[in-house]
């Protein structure tokens, strides 16, 4: 069953950023899924209305190149009220990056820009008490490592949620909401070195501005991480199928 489940992923990318594909993919490698069983709803586009996940069993929301989770427009009033949609819908939904900031700013929480919490590469990531009870996150371990790339930093999470980890510069680094399926992590468990790298390629102006090194420098500090790489098939196994019927 969980082969042919259907994912939907939201994207907030610009119509010729490469990296637009490689997020699908990535997704699928991690999930041990068909790039064919996920589809893209481009954010940029319009709104997203409750009739577009019909076909959806889970949601999927990555990071973004270019937008910023913290700032103002139209275009972001729009996506955060499409992550209201998913939110409402209770459909299961796992969230990175740019998807992390994005819910928790959509639902009541804050975000920021602060490069002086800004984090890039690997970073231990540790799991709170709730987070070690959790059954994706308690597997794994009570400290596990995360690639992540971030300057904009969630300071409040939205009601309705707990705290699973944090790290020592950046206290909320995952949460999950407490009364639908909803899983949410500043980090990427859907990246592993190789496409860290290729992310890396793509925006190698975010390594010299958060890092200080080039990213021939920068590169060797990259490797596979995979405790939090295991918690997307997890949230997948262990929390999807007990909603998928109640959707």
């Amino acid at each position: 069953m969980l082969q042919q489940l259907r994912y939907l992923l939201l994207q907030v990318r610009n119509p010729d950023d490469p990296m637009r594909q490689q997020e699908v993919n990535c997704f699928a490698r991690s999930l041990e899924t068909q790039v064919s069983q996920i589809s893209v709803f481009d954010l940029l586009g319009g709104q997203l209305h409750e009739a577009d996940l019909t076909e959806t069993d889970v949601v999927l929301i990555g990071g973004s190149g270019h937008y910023s989770a913290a700032g103002e427009g139209d275009w972001l009033e729009i996506a955060l009220e499409s992550l209201r949609v998913v939110h409402d819908t209770r459909k299961p939904t796992f969230a990175s990056c740019w998807g992390f900031q994005a819910m928790a700013r959509a639902m009541g929480g804050r975000v920021i820009h602060d490069l002086n919490r800004a984090e890039l590469g690997v970073h231990h990531v540790s799991l709170t008490a709730s987070g070690k009870a959790d059954p994706v996150f308690g597997p794994s371990g009570e400290v596990l490592q995360g690639l992540m790339g971030h300057e904009d930093t969630v300071v409040e999470l939205p009601p309705g949620t707990e705290l699973l980890a944090s790290t020592d510069r950046v206290e909320n680094q995952a949460y999950r909401f407490l009364d639908r399926p909803i899983y949410c992590t500043q980090f990427h468990p859907e990246l592993d070195r190789e496409s860290f790298l290729g992310r890396l390629n793509t925006y190698p102006e975010y390594v010299t501005k958060i890092s200080g090194l080039s990213l021939d420098e920068f590169r060797h500090s990259i490797h596979d991480t995979p405790e939090t790489m295991a918690l997307l098939k997890r949230f997948v196994q262990e929390i999807a199928p007990r909603h998928l019927n109640q959707t």
